[in-house]
């Protein structure tokens, strides 16, 4: 008997069906992968596990997963166990924004409860994280969050921001329908890569308002964002973090949530949540309830 047919099985019977099954094994796999394995387990065996739609195990099913599951979900006790007092790794992705200011206190925190805790930084925004989490490259992204997360990520919305244009403190600017009225905006645009959730949501609004406004300079980062603006490049498209401030040399004007909504910052991961992952997450939370 296949042993990996079985671990497909686990999980498939564990969460109730082969979809959500995906979504929480801890490794890379794809739906007719996980479909056509356990079939194969089915074959093998010459029973039916489980009824698809909707999803129940029959009997044989139940009597099978009744004597892994004890093998498969205590994995990770033995793990925690055997890895007591050994170093641990995690490797954590988000913007420059959250490395500098944010995960260093995080890191100090659940070092506390895992000493030889070793991590890995990778910066990078929304897109560029969710490649890493598929490709296995991070274990952690802590980075804007769509209402839908991409099949096979787990994501959980910690805390809103509100968005907002940056200009030059001494712009002529005060309000944005002075900026409406003009249909067409000339003044270049300065903002993340299109594909991030927050330039997808500001083209949204403007498209509400009849307004055609594109990016002329893209950065990797917020921080540059208001570096740019500050140096009289354009108007910028930032979010407002609490208790975070501004250059002196630019001021924000506050998008309506009307028109343009908020986002959400979170974390994303792959599969099972590891103990480690848990107190990663746990400080997170913790940390965005102190911004709000």
């Amino acid at each position: 008997m296949n042993i990996h047919h079985l671990e497909l099985f686990y999980y498939v019977a564990r969460h109730g069906g082969i979809t959500e099954a995906v979504r929480n094994i801890p490794y890379g796999i794809q739906q007719p992968a996980v479909s056509g394995q356990v079939a194969q387990l089915e074959e093998y065996l010459g029973v039916v596990l489980f009824q698809r739609r909707p999803f129940t195990l029959t009997p044989s099913g139940e009597k099978l997963y009744n004597y892994i599951c004890p093998f498969f979900s205590n994995l990770d006790g033995i793990s925690a166990e055997l890895q007591r007092g050994k170093a641990r790794q995690i490797r954590i992705g988000a913007s420059t924004v959250v490395l500098r200011d944010h995960l260093p206190e995080l890191f100090k925190r659940v070092r506390a409860k895992f000493p030889n805790l070793k991590m890995t930084l990778r910066e990078g925004y929304q897109a560029e994280l969710e490649q890493l989490l598929l490709k296995e490259e991070i274990d952690l992204a802590v980075t804007l969050i769509e209402e839908k997360s991409p099949a096979g990520i787990h994501s959980l919305p910690m805390i809103k921001l509100p968005i907002a244009l940056l200009v030059e403190v001494e712009s002529p600017i005060k309000d944005l329908k002075s900026l409406w009225s003009q249909g067409r905006i000339l003044t270049p645009l300065i903002c993340l890569p299109e594909v991030e959730a927050i330039c997808r949501q500001f083209q949204r609004g403007l498209v509400r308002l009849g307004v055609d406004w594109f990016p002329s300079i893209e950065t990797s980062s917020i921080d540059l964002v208001q570096t740019y603006v500050a140096s009289g490049l354009g108007i910028g498209l930032t979010v407002l973090v609490p208790g975070a401030s501004l250059s002196k040399s630019v001021r924000a004007i506050p998008l309506p949530e009307k028109e343009f909504g908020s986002v959400s910052v979170g974390a994303m991961w792959r599969g099972k949540i590891s103990v480690l992952l848990q107190a990663f997450v746990d400080e997170l939370q913790l940390g965005a309830k102190r911004l709000q």
